[in-house]
């Protein structure tokens, strides 16, 4: 039996290699799940490390606690009011983009794999979801973000199309092991968990955000341990009811983030770290399940196929998807290339393993390089196409505010961040002549690197950066002030997100 000791030190070091590593790869555009698999495969019994780790359903449970925690800090991170236009758009590439890409692979790989139909369609399955947060890690480290409506688009396909991926795997593995399986009851399963799935989501967010405001526990630590804890169970009490799991955690965090409740924050922040460590773990139980040995005799296989997925069944997927809105061709060709295939495929391949489906072996490490592969080539060539295509924005750098905030239960005010355009009619005016609400209150101000907090006498500069403490209707008020203009040139505003944080008022 292996000594505590060792496992510690050897789980510490493995951590601390993935978190360095994925400093350093960030800065040239290597997505971070190619580190942290990476690291798992050195780690492994064919790698440096010599680690043997073989067991598939621990694997599995790995990626499935993972994924519930990750979905729920996306869900909960997600601002409801950016993404609510492209609702119909995000849900339509999860739903019918995710059908599309698995029968277009199945068709792939019946004819140049030598699939069985059933096997061929399991594959297709499994390689169906995205994973765009290893497209954001790239963007985040070469500058770069979006024009309106791409991100937003991506972020719930991302976090929405685990769910149909998740259920056409499971179909597909029933099929291979039962030849007398109902079609048309398959087809109202499929409604009935997505339905319960909905169902209990939306139920536990509304129910979450009431106790959180009401429970007022004693100590502040407890509070992220009742969410993770709601997150699992969440999960775990709609797989009990045949109800998505996944889509239930989604929406439920989802719901509870659009709304206003104690420590929201902070408790952002810890499911974003919590997320980042589970990616991790599940990467490097991923990296150590895999034999590098065996991924050799599949390169033929996962070259064409992930060239296949990457020039054909996703373009055609997201065009014939996104054919009816008003995204033009640029954008949908950027959409099609930032759908890069990251753990879910993997995990998924864990399902087929423990259920011994034919072919699962196979398939595992075909999945497994059509990933890396894909991984590969987008993550180095996103910045370039975008540039090409004229869909990237140059993002400046966020400012960073010497304190934190949270909002207690019953205040709906928030800490938001205004910057002052060149010719704004403020210009040159001092605080006290702008008559402003005295609800609204100017925390802080920042003028190049000074950092200061105002009085009725500061007059305003070009640039001014606001640090604001106010509700909706006293933050429109100021948002419609700065805007106007002292000459007939349009400035635009930036208004940021959100401070992080907390502060006790």
């Amino acid at each position: 039996m292996l000594d505590v000791e060792i496992l510690l030190i050897s789980g510490s070091f493995l951590l601390i290699a993935c978190v360095l590593m994925s400093k350093l790869t960030g800065r040239v555009g290597i997505p971070t799940l190619l580190v942290f698999i990476g690291v798992g495969m050195l780690a492994g019994s064919e790698g440096i490390g010599g680690i043997l780790f073989d067991d598939h359903s621990l694997a599995q449970t790995i990626g499935i606690i993972s994924l519930v925690l990750i979905l729920f800090s996306g869900g909960l991170d997600t601002e409801w009011k950016r993404i609510k236009p492209y609702i119909p758009h995000g849900l339509s590439l999860a739903t019918f983009g995710v059908l599309i890409t698995c029968g277009l692979v199945g068709v792939f790989g019946k004819y140049a794999l030598n699939f069985s139909w059933l096997e061929a369609l399991l594959l297709g399955a499994i390689v169906s979801s995205t994973d765009a947060a290893a497209v954001f890690t790239v963007l985040r480290a070469r500058g770069l973000s979006f024009t309106t409506g791409l991100r937003e688009v991506l972020e719930l396909e991302s976090g929405s199309n685990d769910p149909m991926a998740v259920f056409l795997t499971l179909l597909f593995i029933q099929l291979l092991g039962a030849k007398d399986l109902s079609y048309p009851a398959l087809f109202a399963s499929f409604f009935l968990q997505m339905g319960i799935g909905f169902i209990v989501g939306a139920g536990v967010g509304r129910w979450l955000r009431v106790l959180l405001n009401k429970v007022r526990l004693e100590f502040e630590g407890l509070y992220p341990v009742l969410t993770i804890s709601f997150a699992l169970l969440t999960y775990a009490i709609t797989q009990r009811l045949g109800g998505n799991g996944f889509l239930a955690v989604y929406i439920a965090a989802l719901i509870l983030g659009r709304s206003t409740f104690i420590h929201k924050k902070s408790l952002i922040l810890f499911h974003d770290s919590i997320a980042w460590l589970m990616q991790i773990l599940m990467f490097l139980a991923l990296g150590l399940l895999v034999y590098p040995s065996d991924l050799v005799n599949v390169t033929s296989d996962g070259v064409i196929l992930a060239i296949f997925m990457l020039l054909i069944a996703r373009p055609v997927a997201v065009f014939v998807t996104m054919a009816p809105t008003s995204f033009n061709w640029r954008e949908k060709m950027m959409i099609s290339w930032m759908g890069l295939r990251g753990a879910v495929p993997i995990v998924l391949c864990t399902y087929a393993l423990s259920a011994e489906a034919s072919k699962s072996g196979l398939i595992f490490n075909i999945v497994f390089f059509v990933v890396l592969v894909s991984t590969l080539v987008q993550g180095f060539t996103l910045k370039p196409l975008a540039s090409l295509l004229k869909v990237a924005v140059e993002v400046k750098k966020k400012i960073r505010f010497p304190f934190e905030y949270v909002s207690g239960s019953e205040m709906q005010d928030e800490l938001k961040e205004i910057e002052i355009p060149r010719d704004s009619i403020v210009v040159g005016k001092a605080i006290a002549e702008l008559n402003l609400p005295q609800k609204l209150l100017i925390v802080l101000l920042r003028r190049g690197e000074d950092v200061f907090a105002p009085r009725g006498s500061t007059v305003f500069q070009p640039l001014d950066s606001l640090l604001i403490l106010a509700e909706t209707v006293e933050y429109d008020f100021l948002i419609n002030l700065v805007t106007q203009i002292s000459q007939e040139e349009s400035i635009a505003l930036k208004a940021t997100e959100p401070v992080h944080g907390e502060v006790e008022l």
